[in-house]
């Protein structure tokens, strides 16, 4: 506000500027204003009367008039008779009013000369000036000098400040209530989740995996709420395949121990003759149970990243080609004819060839155990270069499997038809290997119904580039 009365004062001081702009036009010099002070002031005073800039002249610029006699104010015949004075009436008590404001120092104002001498004016060097050039013929002849006001001690400008000043202070007691009343429900309707989400998470920390937030929230706090609900709905799952895990591989342990051990004690209560086919029985359990445990010492060894895998660049037709002959012969002992179709060029992939091999033979050795005899088993390869995969598809027509058990045939210790599975000697982890090795090889596995009526597993591997 100082600096707007300032730069105000300097406008309505233009017109002076531009009248002595015009005296120094007819004179050609500033010696018509030397030592004259009160003329200075006059011109001053007529640009800033009806201002509250206006200063009148001090005393000592003022004209004296002569001095009259003390007889001659108040002639004889005019006098009044001497009267009796009143004693003046007691002072009214002082009124509760605001301090009266200071005296305002007085404004300095200067005409300078184009090297800044003082020409006429009030110029002390202590103050700081606003300079306004005095131009004449696009020439700086001089300078109309005005001292800056560092405060406000009367005028317009002082009384807006000061009721600025109190609106400000209602405003802001108005802004805080606003805050206090608009903060609470805001301030609840972020915390409220925030507790939500934090007593949900202490229950997963202590193993209450059943766990949903309600939120209808759009925003970050929403999508973390969606996020926690999906967190609780995996862990729930996870914790009922680990109890289910647990609950197959003691199922499965615990079956041939059973067998294994009423075989052995028949044969000590003497209810069973010790004979090659009492000791045959027990030791078909025992290559069960040992066929089980290395299956699952092998599958959580893929689980925990304990199957080594030296992977380098290999023709995966060649390796079928080699590989041909011995499927063949193996599958031809079983009663199963190979039909094997390979693409003309070369499929090169990234993968370890032995542990490729195992996933031929183990997904062989699922359809000889439930084709079935005189089935036939293909086996066909295809490359894309468009999408960069090499896709493998082993399927049979034998009794396949419904569409209900496709998705779930990769769990660990999962089984179609359990007594079927007893018979043939199956453990319920082949496919599962076969899955955890195909990840190790950054593919994909599937089944689906075969087109020659059984069970197709299609496998998806990234040709080299």
């Amino acid at each position: 506000m100082v600096e707007y009365v300032n730069t105000r004062e300097i406008e309505l001081l233009q017109p002076l500027v531009i009248e002595l702009s015009e005296i120094y036009h007819f004179d050609g010099s500033w010696q018509i204003f030397h030592n004259n002070h009160r003329r200075f002031r006059r011109m001053l005073n007529l640009y800033l009367a009806d201002t509250e800039f206006y200063d009148p002249l001090p005393k000592g610029d003022r004209p004296h008039r002569p001095p009259q006699h003390k007889n001659d104010r108040h002639p004889p015949e005019r006098r009044a008779k001497p009267f009796k004075r009143k004693p003046p009436p007691p002072p009214p008590p002082p009124e509760r009013e605001r301090p009266p404001r200071k005296a305002a120092p007085r404004v300095s104002y200067a005409v300078l000369d184009e090297h800044k001498a003082l020409v006429v004016g009030d110029y002390p060097l202590h103050l700081e000036y606003s300079f306004t050039e005095i131009v004449h013929e696009d020439k700086t002849v001089g300078y109309l000098a005005i001292s800056k006001r560092d405060g406000l001690t009367k005028g317009y400008e002082l009384d807006f400040i000061e009721q600025q000043q109190s609106y400000l202070w209602l405003m802001a007691i108005c802004v805080m209530l606003l805050v206090v009343v608009v903060t609470f429900p805001l301030a609840r309707n972020l915390v409220r989740p925030i507790r939500q989400l934090t007593q949900g998470m202490h229950n997963l920390t202590q193993g209450d995996f059943q766990q949903y937030i309600v939120s209808k929230r759009q925003d970050e706090l929403g999508n973390l709420s969606r996020d926690f609900n999906e967190l609780a709905v995996t862990l729930a799952q996870n914790e009922s395949i680990r109890k289910r895990w647990l609950a197959n591989i003691s199922h499965e342990l615990r079956t041939p121990i059973a067998i294994l051990r009423g075989e052995l004690e028949a044969m000590l209560d003497k209810v069973r003759p010790v004979s090659m086919k009492s000791i045959a029985s027990a030791n078909q359990e025992v290559l069960h149970l040992q066929r089980l445990v290395e299956d699952l010492h092998e599958l959580t060894s893929a689980d925990i990243g304990g199957l080594k895998y030296h992977k380098q660049q290999m023709d995966l037709k060649a390796c079928f080609v080699r590989e041909q002959a011995r499927y063949q012969g193996y599958l031809a002992d079983e009663g199963l004819e190979l039909v094997m179709k390979l693409p003309e060029d070369p499929v090169l992939i990234l993968a370890d060839e032995t542990r490729l091999c195992q996933l031929v033979e183990n997904l062989l050795n699922n359809s000889i155990k439930y084709a079935g005899s005189g089935c036939k088993v293909s086996i066909s390869l295809t490359s894309d270069p468009k999408s960069h995969q090499a896709q493998l598809c082993i399927e049979d027509n034998g009794v396949g499997v419904e569409k209900i058990h496709l998705n779930n045939l990769f769990e660990h210790l999962y089984r179609v038809d359990d007594s079927r599975n007893r018979e043939t000697g199956g453990t319920g982890l082949g496919l599962s290997i076969c899955a955890q090795i195909v990840k190790g090889h950054q593919g994909t596995i599937s089944a689906k119904k075969s087109k020659l009526g059984g069970l197709a597993i299609i496998i998806k591997l990234t040709l080299v580039r």
